[in-house]
């Protein structure tokens, strides 16, 4: 039976399996064990979803056996028989309200094949189409899609990763429901009734459908495929025809784009890109301002350094005469700095004042020393503190 797992799934799903479980041990390492308490309301949480899930089945639908919908029964035994599955699960019919599909779901140690009747009506008259459609479902419970689906979760986001793993569980459960239909053609076009509908997909053109996977190869479709949890039908049916045969390969390109898309589940593409958007947001709105500081930063570094002539002249003047001069004149000092902003002075402790474009920044002067004069620097009106130069944090300035 191990021809009816896709190639790929192998792969992607040990990758994911065991990225997966090395995320959740540093998560767990990292969090000191708190993790763990994470772990278990999400698990509550879990439960009580999924409760009301099982229950709406339970309550609402049908389940079959020997008495109830005999024919669909017998398909549904078959099925699992065919594919030698270790426990029967429960099946249920439910009201598909216009609706062609079926789902696959568990509840503990419980699992359930649901299938909405519109594709049962619709299959009326093709059992082979009702057991592609239980057999793929059958597919998710045989490999465990369900239950080690949580494991690989912290990965399961990422670009191009999370998606492939998605498509390549799909095509695994095709093979699945093409081994519970009798020809490959049959197994197509119980997938035809998704594209053409409960009716239509009676005159399906199996050969022209497959002329469509042709144009898969365009870099928009190329990429929101890329982007999806699903393959494109054109190519589903396809592999359900001739699975060795390789449809036509992705837009190069495509994969430029869609490797910065997180993946978003059934959601798509769209969405994805949604993410992005809102993640690059996030991040611009916290980088920006970050960068703006930084550049303050730079420019007002140089501001310091620039006032270094003006410091010196105003501390010498103050060892010569021992009082504070009056004024910047009475000094030698200009009140217009080289290259921008101008200076003030406090005449009574000869505090320094430089006004800039981004605010003030304010030298205070100290005794260091019989003969020298130590200058700290810090902000003033309008000076954000993430602007200040890191010789105006706290710390003296070097003397010259």
């Amino acid at each position: 039976m191990n021809d009816l797992v896709y190639p790929r799934e192998r792969v992607l799903g040990v990758f994911t399996l065991l990225i997966g479980l090395l995320v959740w041990l540093l998560l767990l390492v990292g969090t000191f064990g708190g993790a763990l308490i994470g772990l278990l309301l999400g698990y509550i949480v879990y439960l009580f979803v999924q409760s009301t899930l099982i229950s709406h089945i339970k309550g609402n639908g049908v389940e079959l056996s020997a008495a109830q919908f005999p024919d669909l029964h017998a398909h549904f035994v078959a099925c699992c028989e065919r594919l030698k599955m270790p426990e029967q699960p429960r099946a249920y019919v439910m009201n598909g309200n216009g609706g062609l599909n079926a789902f696959a779901t568990k509840f503990l140690r419980t699992q359930y094949v649901v299938l909405l009747s519109d594709v049962a009506d619709a299959m009326r008259q093709h059992p082979d189409g009702v057991r592609f459609y239980i057999g793929h479902e059958l597919g998710h419970l045989r490999m465990k899609h369900l239950s080690w689906h949580f494991l690989r979760w912290p990965v399961l986001w990422l670009p191009l990763v999370g998606a492939a793993y998605s498509r390549a569980r799909e095509s695994t459960c095709d093979r699945h429901g093409l081994a519970c239909s009798s020809s490959p053609d049959n197994a197509a076009r119980a997938l035809a009734a998704l594209a053409a509908g409960g009716e239509r997909w009676q005159q399906f053109d199996v050969k022209a459908y497959l002329e469509q996977t042709k144009q898969a190869s365009g870099f928009w479709m190329s990429f929101h495929e890329l982007t999806s949890a699903y393959p494109w039908l054109t190519k589903r049916v396809w592999r359900v025809i001739d699975r060795n045969a390789a449809p036509p390969s992705r837009n190069g390109f495509a994969y430029l784009l869609a490797v910065f898309i997180p993946y978003a589940g059934r959601l798509g593409g769209g969405f994805g890109f949604l993410m992005l958007v809102y993640i690059v947001g996030v991040l611009a709105a916290i980088a920006l301002p970050a960068y703006h500081d930084y550049t303050a930063r730079a420019q007002l570094t140089q501001v310091v350094m620039r006032t270094q002539d003006a410091r010196d002249a105003l501390g010498a003047y103050y060892l010569r005469n021992g009082r504070v001069p009056e004024s910047l004149q009475e000094a030698g000092v200009p009140e217009d700095l080289p290259g921008g902003g101008s200076l003030s002075l406090d005449g009574h402790r000869m505090v320094l004042t430089v006004h800039t474009a981004r605010g003030d920044l304010v030298f205070t002067p100290s005794p260091s020393g019989p003969s020298r004069i130590a200058w700290s620097c810090s902000g003033g009106e309008g000076m954000r503190p993430g602007q200040l130069p890191a010789s105006c944090q706290g710390r003296p300035l070097p003397a010259r």
